[in-house]
């Protein structure tokens, strides 16, 4: 288990070192051509000249901080493409207890893995934007501009691994693992939205990530303090972590002594 949780790890960093985190985007707009994440949405698929297309069906949304974009068990009437800020998706379990299953990040689409009704509630970490569509126009858009299709079954095939490799951490044992994972994972995925590899940006709380890794806040932030006095990380603020030794947490990510 611990070797195919590193070469999962690996796999994702891996990915993003090809990106160049020097970049740099505009503010997001309305206005589809100009959104800081055109390239990273289910809008690549299409030519600047057939944004147009999209904008017509295209509806913005704001999130504050907390609020829900969606229950689970509501009618999937709509589809999303997160602009800006961080979604939490969650199910709730039958004891009462919380299991985040996901961090959607700019460029994510909400709505990928569901059929007639959402299988799980999406939540804004921090406030949000988002274009919403309806199912009913995306359908037909997805049938005028088929590369919209390939595009979504390509970014389906995305979530998918991230959801297997999601199943490998919480298959782990040690909390310091689940923690260190974590860390690696989400920093890849950041540089594959755009963003930098370091500083890693937790907008989430430990609570969070808690009822993400199936851990307690204690367990948690003990954790963090370990990787911290190991001299692998850094903790300017709750909100963000300095990888200080990404080989060294690379390793204790897959072969920590349980």
């Amino acid at each position: 288990m611990a070797a195919e949780t590193l070469t999962a790890v690996r796999s994702i960093v891996r990915q993003s070192q090809d990106i160049v985190a020097t970049r740099t985007y505009r503010p997001p707009c309305d206005v589809c051509v100009e959104c800081d994440v055109r390239k990273q949405a289910v809008c690549a698929a299409l030519d600047d000249s057939e944004l147009g297309a999209l904008q017509a069906i295209m509806t913005s949304t704001k999130l504050e901080t907390h609020r829900t974009l969606v229950d689970q068990g509501q009618p999937r009437n709509r589809v999303y493409t997160l602009t800006s800020g961080m979604l939490r998706l969650y199910t709730m379990l039958p004891d009462g207890r919380r299991q985040i299953t996901a961090f959607l990040l700019p460029g994510d689409y909400l709505g990928l893995g569901d059929e007639d009704v959402h299988d799980q509630t999406a939540e804004a970490v921090v406030d949000c934007s988002l274009c919403g569509f309806t199912v009913g126009e995306m359908e037909k858009l997805m049938d005028r501009y088929p590369r919209l299709r390939q595009r979504l079954h390509q970014m389906t095939r995305i979530a998918l691994r991230q959801a297997r490799d999601s199943q490998m951490i919480l298959g782990r044992l040690a909390p310091v693992e689940k923690v260190a994972s974590f860390l690696l994972v989400l920093s890849a995925r950041a540089a594959e939205h755009g963003g930098a590899l370091n500083p890693v940006h937790l907008p989430m709380t430990r609570t969070d990530i808690a009822d993400y890794l199936g851990l307690t806040i204690e367990t948690v932030s003990r954790s963090f303090t370990k990787l911290r006095v190991q001299g692998l990380i850094r903790l300017p603020d709750a909100h963000q972590v300095d990888i200080v030794d990404r080989r060294a947490l690379t390793a204790v990510a897959g072969i920590e002594a349980r």
